[in-house]
């Protein structure tokens, strides 16, 4: 069934929202794994409200004497599957799916890429029925939200591949489990989300290569609708899909990057060209490996955070594919670097985020990478996984 209009909601933490979210398209897609994927599908162009109040993050950054914090912290996520409907869903309905990862998710505002629709069959899977070989199309029940939301997520991110796996309507039912589960979400064409902080205003702005979103390979649309968000908000957040997908991309260097002749993007000059235009950090995914962070002008470029979650089997386990990690960043209420930490994470057998305070091998990946693709303007991660400019 379609979903129904929404009641009008409130924000982030019962604040009404800043920005109204703004022309809702559907997200088109392709890839996963090495594996090209159809690109069907139609945009839905539509408007919603602020979603309700989400339980308030329990970090309390000191404040001066205004009331104004010191810093906001900000976490974020890789990729994001909680399995596919209706034969490969996790253990017990997905309760528990986060337990492992929840404590090292916590912070003031807490985001993912939310690679998949929740929303029943449509009838419109871009894989066809049957389904094509070779074709990945992934949905979760829309009731899955809920398991976000009790993750502690806030926001997420649609900006991707597989959106729209199940068309327009499955966007569109994505983005009423949303909003009914308490939830904020950014991604669509010209759509930004501002939500407030702890008295602070952030913009999150999502990105991908695929139509219906703002355009990663369009530099000068990038440039113009950070330019907004910067407008309406003190600090701006990116969120984009980048970059070749597979066990051996995990480095990054200069140019365009392309995946089965598709256009993913120039990670480098498009993270840069954001930040030029008023971004202060930038938070990628899409290679489905970890890759490297450096700093620009003072602003941390995370090129991928890897398969945070893949249950049900959906996402690769194989070596480098399983390592993931949660972004921690704390910034001054202008978007000033104030600290931030990597906190290393895996997928389990059934693909379910796990932490791996024992081996904390994302952190080791993401410091080897780091040294080698940025020298002087790579991310120093320290042993703790403590993240600092170079010195």
């Amino acid at each position: 069934m379609d979903a129904q209009p929404s009641p009008p909601r409130r924000g982030l933490f019962g604040r009404p929202l800043l920005t109204v979210t703004i022309a809702l398209a559907a997200l088109l897609g392709m890839g996963l794994g090495g594996v090209a994927l159809a690109n069907l599908g139609d945009p839905a162009p539509a408007r919603w409200e602020p979603a309700p109040p989400a339980a308030p993050a329990p970090s309390a950054p000191s404040a001066d004497k205004t009331g104004t914090p010191a810093a906001i912290t900000l976490s974020a996520t890789g990729d994001i599957i909680m399995g596919s409907a209706p034969d490969r869903l996790p253990a017990a309905g997905g309760d528990g799916f986060f337990d492992s990862v929840r404590e090292g998710l916590r912070s003031d505002l807490v985001m993912g890429n939310l690679e998949q629709p929740l929303t029943g069959d449509t009838g419109a899977s871009k894989c066809g029925s049957p389904p094509r070989p070779n074709c990945y199309a992934f949905r979760a029940p829309p009731a899955y939200a809920e398991h976000l939301s009790d993750a502690g997520f806030h926001l997420l991110n649609t900006a991707n591949n597989h959106s729209n796996d199940f068309g327009a309507r499955g966007y569109r039912n994505t983005v009423r489990a949303l909003e009914d589960a308490g939830l904020e979400h950014t991604g669509a064409l010209d759509q930004i989300t501002v939500v407030e902080v702890k008295g602070v205003r952030v913009a999150a702005v999502g990105f991908s290569s695929y139509a219906g979103a703002n355009r990663l390979n369009d530099l000068a649309q990038a440039r113009e609708v950070v330019r907004r968000a910067a407008g309406q908000a003190d600090v701006v957040v990116v969120q984009v899909h980048m970059g070749a997908e597979g066990s051996d991309r995990t480095r990054v260097r200069p140019g365009t990057e392309t995946f089965f002749g598709e256009n993913r993007g120039d990670p480098m000059a498009f993270s840069r060209a954001v930040i030029d235009a008023g971004a202060d950090v930038v938070v990628g995914h899409g290679p489905h490996v970890l890759r490297g962070m450096e700093f620009y002008r003072g602003r941390l470029i995370a090129y991928s955070l890897g398969n945070f979650a893949g249950g049900g089997r959906t996402l690769s386990r194989d070596g480098v594919l399983k390592y993931s990690g949660i972004l921690h960043v704390s910034l001054t209420p202008d978007g000033e670097w104030a600290g931030g930490k990597f906190l290393s994470t895996y997928l389990d057998s059934a693909g379910v985020p796990t932490r791996d305070r024992s081996g904390e091998r994302g952190r080791k990946l993401v410091a080897q990478l780091s040294g080698r693709d940025f020298g002087e303007t790579a991310a120093e991660i320290g042993a703790d996984g403590s993240i600092s400019p170079p010195a």
